[in-house]
């Protein structure tokens, strides 16, 4: 049964399902209480994951008593979700999906009858706007199909199949009966409340289809010999976090799950971050996925062009500028952790880094034979320009901290590789600009960020200049080529990350947020990408039981679908934050690339532009 209150269906109980436009939660036990229509960022019409059944949510379980799920996985390399009910007089399979590809924003539940007799029940409370809005809801019959329409405003939603539930207290109940061979199919279809209400869908072609699609995509991905299922599975997770039409990147389809339970620290990440989605394209074109990288460049020049001091780093789905963050305030929140937000005031921050996490990608776009054109060269030449006009002010770094901008050390080497990327594509694609100006801006961040962001007396990268604090964004200087793996800098900061922010379990926190440093209560769990780079990192240096154990153990952070959270509460055993969380799955295939080539013995990191040691304080 489906928990309320304080009593939440655990962040790792749900599954997703997605139709390259938005996506659904559901519970191990048979709820979906998430979902947003027609898209990621739309208002919610099911809730329930922030709340109670009241905010919306769509059940679907056996009457019995004692009935249990014996299975729950996704049909091979899909989001085609199957579970498998046990009762005392049978057993079904309920399919769950959202058809790919026919422009219909829709969720199909098929309850096929296994062995012997199952009644199932549903309840269905459609909330629009958040939970903010009981619709008006109606019995109809057209052609002999009989069908509930829910109407408020300008949506519309109309259920298809089984016995109709009826109404009772602002929900609709229902049972019907399955039977060992037989099939029943129910469709749930949003739409424009002016248009015409749609037909019901061919749910054996939809299903057909939405499998080909899936499967068909997998297919394409270049094998890894080790970690080859959690790698196919989170790029799956990339791929249906990406909107088919613009190619605009969501961070993950939730907004406000806690990162800590109880706690405040509750974001919107229903958006396209410039510096994810940049990550998530170097992922994907590792694998050979390089149309959706493309794909991916024309939604970053629609979304940016114009002034370039109007960069934001963040957009909607679609490169819409316009997220400005409010409390919904009828919402108790998961677990009760308040508040629950909808839009990110970190929109409205300026993170230096961003220009060089998007310049060092496109210069991978470039390498694997993708040619610039006049607009996507000109774009990146004006991000250069703002970068060069903002070289001189603090920033709120990768972790979007809402203290006061500092001028950290990963978002200075962003910048660093910013000007390197720009100066090697004049010096080596032919490319044009002013070469000397960049590396001069480019030489000018080295001997900085070495006097400042490094403390040798610590033998340490520091978070942030003036400071003698870790943070784990550091273990990108390696991925940009500012430092080697093996560097014995580099070698120091992570031997202060091991001392300051592993936990007892060995995982990785992304700062000692004790501080106050981000401007927030302290507390929060390890950050599962943290310690993917960490593993990364293992590999590199020849630490290879060091990066199996903790590769091991992150990949068993996943649920039994595969999916990660954003966070990982380890004492309790518990996935934390935003879910499936995007940043989390590219970190997991880049770990997994780099123990392919650790085992491999193949090429290990970019070539760094910095000194060696003996040469770093010249």
């Amino acid at each position: 049964m489906w928990l309320s209150g304080a009593m939440a269906t655990p962040i790792e109980d749900y599954a997703l399902i997605s139709d390259l436009h938005t996506g659904a939660l559901v519970s191990r036990a048979g709820s979906m209480d998430w979902l947003c229509l027609p898209r990621f960022d739309s208002p919610s019409v099911f809730g329930a994951l922030l709340g109670t059944e009241d905010h919306g949510r769509w059940l679907l379980e056996p009457v019995a008593s004692g009935a249990r799920v014996l299975s729950r996985s996704y049909l091979d390399a899909s989001f085609i979700l199957r579970t498998v009910w046990r009762t005392a007089g049978g057993e079904v399979l309920v399919t769950d999906f959202m058809p790919v590809g026919d422009r219909r924003a829709s969720v199909i539940r098929r309850i096929e009858g296994l062995r012997g007799t199952v009644e199932m029940r549903q309840e269905l409370e459609v909330r629009f706007n958040y939970g903010d809005t009981v619709p008006w809801m109606r019995r109809e019959r057209h052609g002999g199909v009989e069908q509930l329409l829910a109407i408020a405003g300008p949506s519309a939603m109309v259920l298809y199949g089984g016995n109709i539930p009826h109404g009772s207290d602002h929900r609709h109940t229902g049972r019907f009966t399955v039977r060992e061979g037989s099939t029943v199919d129910l469709e749930l279809l949003w739409y424009p409340s002016h248009r015409e209400t749609p037909a019901k869908a061919d749910v054996d072609a939809a299903l057909a289809s939405t499998t080909k699609y899936w499967q068909d995509w997998a297919g394409r991905c270049v094998d890894l010999e080790r970690y080859q299922e959690p790698v196919r599975r989170s790029l799956l997770v990339l791929r249906a976090l990406t909107n088919e039409d613009t190619g605009g990147i969501v961070a993950a389809p939730t907004t406000s799950l806690p990162e800590e339970f109880g706690g405040s620290r509750n974001w919107d990440y229903r958006y396209c971050w410039l510096r994810d989605a940049a990550l998530t394209l170097e992922a994907m074109m590792t694998h050979g996925y390089h149309d959706e990288a493309l794909h991916w460049r024309n939604w970053l020049l629609r979304a940016v062009a114009g002034d370039p001091e109007d960069l934001q780093i963040m957009y909607t789905v679609d490169g819409g500028r316009d997220l400005p963050e409010r409390i919904l305030h009828q919402f108790p929140g998961h677990s009760g952790s308040l508040p629950v937000r909808h839009g990110n005031g970190a929109v409205d921050q300026y993170q230096a880094d961003v220009v060089g996490t998007v310049m060092v990608s496109l210069a991978r776009l470039r390498e694997r034979g993708v040619k610039e054109d006049n607009f996507s060269w000109a774009l990146q030449r004006a991000l250069l320009g703002f970068l060069e006009r903002h070289l001189e002010d603090p920033d709120h770094g990768i972790w979007e901290v809402r203290g006061e901008p500092r001028f950290f050390t990963h978002s200075r080497v962003m910048m660093w590789a910013a000007f390197d990327r720009a100066s090697r594509a004049v010096r080596e694609d032919g490319l044009d600009g002013p070469v000397e100006l960049w590396e001069a801006l480019r030489d000018g961040l080295r001997t900085e960020i070495l006097e400042h962001g490094y403390d040798p007396g610590l033998n340490s990268f520091v978070q942030c200049y003036g400071s003698s604090e870790v943070d784990a964004s550091l273990l990108q200087l390696t991925h940009v080529g500012f430092v080697s793996y093996d560097d014995p800098r580099m070698l120091g900061t992570v031997a202060r990350m091991e001392q300051d922010l592993l936990n007892g379990e060995g995982l990785l926190l992304r700062y000692e947020s004790a501080t106050g440093i981000d401007g927030l209560e302290p507390g929060e769990n390890p950050f599962l990408a943290c310690s993917f780079w960490l593993a990364e990192q293992y590999a590199h240096t020849g630490r290879t039981s060091d990066a199996v154990e903790l590769m091991n153990r992150l990949v068993g952070c996943a649920n039994e679908v595969g999916l990660l959270s954003e966070e990982y509460d380890t004492v309790n055993g518990r996935m934390a934050g935003n879910y499936p969380q995007a940043f989390s799955h590219l970190a997991l295939v880049r770990a997994a690339d780099a123990m392919h080539r650790m085992h491999s013995g193949a090429q290990k990191a970019p070539t760094p532009s910095v000194p060696p040691m003996e040469e770093a304080h010249e």
